[in-house]
């Protein structure tokens, strides 16, 4: 099944759902005005606050804010961009943590799942069904299926960026999918799998923009990241004399207050910059991407086999049908490969010793 078959069809123009068609005047980008952009984001904070599932109420996940985060313990001194990417090694084997995920009272027999239901090609709501979909949503379904038999067999839950860490440290979710880059800070607080995605920071502008780059041209600049993101902790390193205080919970809020003229760039990774650049033709990708990093599932570390588990999902993605593709070549065509080029097939698992 293509990804127009799926979903992309449901966009003219390449707009984003709820947004008008056109430019308005001045600043005002993309949906239509201030009318259109907040109903946009009063559905966008009405889904955070819901579980996605359709099979019941379950918990809701908050937006957090100031003071709520997860307070994280200093990563370890030998920890490496390279170690951290390194994961347990696969297993087939059923451990306890899916026999509990089977036989729980609540839920049971259901992946209860952390995910996104704002990044365009990633994790969205197709505005016809209502259905998540994209690159992360067909990762969870493989996972589900691989592990209870049913790929829909899932519990989905939106996460927003600041709060991926803590939704599965209170055990509100069994794991996170969800652009989650893998660090050695978080790699403290949760067990991440193998990579299934290489990707960088990278800035949004407008086209009209002065901004070529993660360079000189940021200086007096307005910058929008998600809080708790990987784009938040560089500029925090070096900024180049921007004005980095605008975080919000989410990425595509970093969209809106572009589109509105409130900021002047939006710093994110270069695979979900890509799926908002698909969104709003009035913005681009300038410069090159200023870092190497590589997505996740995250999960809790007190069941490393559910991560032996997943790893294993992952082999069996990467690997090679009798079409000469994979399960992850297959899902980057229907929903990266218009977007995103060059991309040389996922990343090589990396394992530990141990």
């Amino acid at each position: 099944m293509t990804r127009k078959q799926r979903g992309d069809g449901f966009f003219p123009a390449r707009v984003l759902p709820g947004r008008l068609p056109g430019r308005l005047p001045g600043r005002l980008r993309g949906w239509g005005g201030v009318v259109a952009m907040a109903l946009a984001c009063v559905l966008t904070a009405l889904f955070t606050l819901l579980p996605l599932s359709r099979t019941g109420p379950d918990d809701p996940i908050g937006t957090g804010g100031p003071g709520l985060g997860v307070t994280r313990p200093a990563a370890a001194d030998d920890c490496t961009p390279e170690s951290a990417v390194r994961s347990l090694r696969p297993s087939k084997d059923e451990g306890p943590t899916v026999k509990e995920i089977k036989e729980r009272e609540d839920k049971p027999n259901k992946l209860i799942v952390g995910v996104d239901q704002n990044s365009y090609r990633w994790g969205y709501r197709n505005p016809s069904t209502g259905d998540l979909e994209g690159f992360d949503i067909d990762l969870v379904r493989a996972i589900a299926d691989a592990l209870l038999g049913d790929p829909d067999a899932v519990v989905y839950r939106a996460v927003p960026t600041n709060q991926r860490v803590r939704a599965i440290q209170s055990g509100q979710v069994d794991m996170v999918v969800r652009t989650m880059t893998i660090t050695c800070d978080r790699a403290e607080d949760v067990a991440f799998s193998t990579a299934y995605f290489e990707t960088g920071q990278q800035l949004l502008v407008p086209k009209e923009s002065k901004i070529t780059g993660y360079n000189a041209s940021l200086k007096g600049k307005r910058l929008c990241t998600a809080a708790g993101s990987t784009a938040e902790a560089e500029l925090k390193q070096r900024s180049f004399g921007a004005d980095v205080s605008t975080t919000v919970p989410n990425q595509l809020d970093c969209l809106v207050r572009l589109q509105l003229g409130e900021v002047d760039a939006v710093v994110t990774d270069s695979a979900l910059a890509a799926g908002q650049a698909a969104q709003d033709p009035t913005v681009q990708l300038v410069g090159d991407p200023f870092t190497t990093e590589y997505y996740g599932v995250a999960m809790s570390k007190e069941s490393p086999d559910l991560v032996r588990q997943v790893n294993q999902v992952l082999v069996d993605y990467r690997k090679n049908g009798s079409d000469d593709k994979s399960d992850w070549d297959k899902a980057y065509e229907d929903w990266l490969a218009d977007d995103l080029k060059n991309v040389d097939g996922p990343p090589k698992p990396k394992y530990r010793e141990d």
